[in-house]
């Protein structure tokens, strides 16, 4: 990385949401109260799939997955939000937004690879349910968790070192409540193509081609699904995938929407908006999800609450 980098911009300044004192503070409720929920949740969720022995089988060991990893996920933003809400001095070293960029865009990728893997498991599940368990061992389960780690933080390793290593010269004031790639764009002297290009490879392989794959294995789903004779074991089957459709949605909707475009288009008044909504609001609907919408996990959630009582 170029000496000019570290010496022309030492730190920046995130202005949040408002500079209103009163709404700061509503703010920082509102958002204290969701990650609190979202650890809670989560939690809660990994307790009862390790706990009940109905739930181990390979659908909760990702649906595990996804909430271990969407409990540090929320840890790597509220924190920083809850500071920025509250606090007078809202300034972050440079180091600090190199390090929660990078974390953040790990786990951003990490989470895209995870989905697409969810989707696989429902297909295997519906289209060959008798080889079910030996297709999806816990190896093999093990081993696509492990290697949607590795792609994410490979991919987030590059995606930082191009990103920090940019010209910041000048303002260092940034429009948002994180170190997220958009405002970081707009500060930077010049962005070269080769950059961009980075950018949209970036995009293709961690959130364009898991989003295909998902998509591919849906329509394999549906097709598995129109070959069952009845009309109940159609609607059962389904409703198997309904939750992961629903999180496979809004994640990667959220995501394409901001950084589908070109950085020349970046509107970061709106874009703010909706990384609230994938980097706060998601990790605690995950589990809400997978549990108001799984008899499997009420059942085990209700035996915890009992056992607990008595």
């Amino acid at each position: 990385m170029d000496e000019k980098n570290f010496t022309t911009v030492k730190e920046f300044i995130l202005l949040g949401f408002t500079t209103d004192p009163w709404l700061q503070r509503v703010l920082f409720y509102i958002f204290l109260i969701i990650y609190i929920i979202s650890l809670l949740g989560n939690i809660t969720l990994i307790s009862l799939i390790c706990s009940d022995s109905r739930l181990h089988i390979p659908m909760y060991f990702f649906i595990g997955s996804l909430s271990f990893l969407d409990l540090w996920y929320a840890s790597v933003y509220a924190p920083q939000i809850l500071v920025t809400c509250i606090s007078d001095d809202k300034r972050i070293s440079f180091a600090d937004c190199l390090a929660q960029f990078f974390f953040a865009a790990g786990m951003d990728y990490t989470e895209c690879y995870l989905l697409a893997a969810m989707a696989y498991d429902r297909y295997v599940a519906i289209s060959n349910p008798l080889l079910y368990s030996q297709a999806m061992s816990p190896t093999f389960c093990a081993s696509l968790v492990a290697a949607s780690y590795f792609g994410g933080f490979v991919n987030s390793t590059i995606v930082t070192s191009e990103t920090f290593t940019l010209n910041f010269c000048g303002d260092n004031v940034i429009d948002d409540f994180f170190c997220d790639l958009p405002p970081l764009v707009k500060l930077a002297c010049d962005v070269k193509e080769s950059y961009q290009a980075v950018l949209y490879f970036l995009l293709v392989s961690n959130v364009i081609t898991p989003t295909v794959f998902t998509l591919a294995s849906y329509l394999f789903i549906i097709a598995a699904i129109l070959k069952i004779r009845s009309t109940q074991g159609r609607v059962k089957a389904f409703s198997t995938c309904g939750s992961h459709l629903t999180a496979v949605t809004l994640y990667y909707g959220s995501i394409l929407f901001i950084y589908s475009r070109p950085s020349t288009s970046y509107a970061l008044e709106r874009d703010k908006v909706v990384s609230v909504f994938y980097t706060v609001v998601i990790p605690l609907l995950n589990p809400l999800i997978y549990s108001l919408r799984n008899k499997d996990v009420k059942d085990a959630l209700r035996k915890m609450i009992e056992k607990a009582v008595s």
